[in-house]
């Protein structure tokens, strides 16, 4: 059901040089999800050359999706990226169990927790 999607948005910076490093480690992100996270729906990276940010848009079905992610594929990943990003600011909009949050803001992220207060699909019924 839609009502349990969780986006999170967020950012990396890459670090002096690490540009293509980033690039090369969320591509494997992105395929490992797509491989092993089923309630992961939709993932996209942006990347703003000027500034050597990496910005990420993660879709997931529901808490258990983003949970297996944080768990997974995130936790293998984590100490890589931060040899050679720093991370931004991550927005994670839906309901987010408090397991979860409590997760995220165990990994020292700078995290925000929004459940859904208004909007629209038109894609809906």
């Amino acid at each position: 059901m839609k009502n349990q999607e969780i986006t999170v948005v967020y950012k990396w910076i890459a670090k002096p040089g690490k540009a293509d490093e980033l690039k090369a480690i969320y591509r494997k992100v992105e395929q490992q999800m797509k491989d092993t996270e089923p309630g992961a729906l939709k993932v996209d990276c942006y990347f703003d050359e000027n500034k050597s940010e990496l910005i990420v848009s993660d879709l997931f079905a529901d808490g258990a999706a983003l949970g297996l992610h944080l768990s997974t594929t995130a936790a293998g990943h984590f100490p890589a990226l931060l040899q050679i990003a720093d991370p931004g600011p991550f927005l994670f909009c839906g309901n987010v169990p408090k397991e979860l949050q409590q997760a995220a803001l165990g990994m020292g992220l700078d995290a925000t927790f929004a459940p859904l207060a208004f909007g629209f699909d038109r894609g809906s019924n």
